[in-house]
């Protein structure tokens, strides 16, 4: 689907900025960028966009449900991740900042068993695993593949 159809989908209209960081979190391999990520990858490719505008945008596009917004502990940026409505949990290395996403069905079977039982209906919820990635770990290397955004 477009990035023109997404945006009215979501009831927003179509301006340059909302198409270009749309474009770019569709397109970009890494699936969690901040504010400061996304301009300065703009900044990169000659496109004028303020960065007071990709905070201002991303705000917007969260609101819309277009994107996940995760405050991960430690005092980092925000970081936001398009909703493709696959629901996934995190890990997030305390040394690199890296975050892995992880689907353990083991872990969300438990969840709804544990709700059930204190008769609770889970609407949504949200997992993340705070430690080190092997490699920051073993050798002070981060072990996320690098990959470009």
């Amino acid at each position: 689907m477009s990035e023109k159809s997404n945006l009215k989908r979501a009831g927003l209209k179509t301006t340059q900025p909302r198409l270009k960081i749309l474009e770019f979190l569709e397109k970009s391999s890494v699936r969690h960028l901040g504010a400061d990520d996304i301009y300065q990858a703009l900044l990169e490719t000659d496109e004028q966009v303020g960065l007071a505008t990709v905070y201002r945008v991303l705000a917007q596009f969260e609101s819309a449900g277009l994107v996940i917004r995760h405050n991960f502990e430690g005092g980092r940026p925000a970081v936001f991740e398009l909703n493709d409505a696959a629901h996934h949990d995190h890990m997030v290395c305390v040394e690199c900042g890296k975050v892995f996403e992880f689907v353990e069905p083991d872990i969300e079977h438990r969840q709804r068993e544990a709700a059930s039982n204190a008769g609770f209906v889970i609407q949504d919820h949200s997992l993340y695993l705070y430690g080190k990635c092997r490699g920051m770990h073993d050798g002070g290397r981060c072990s996320m593949k690098k990959t470009p955004a």
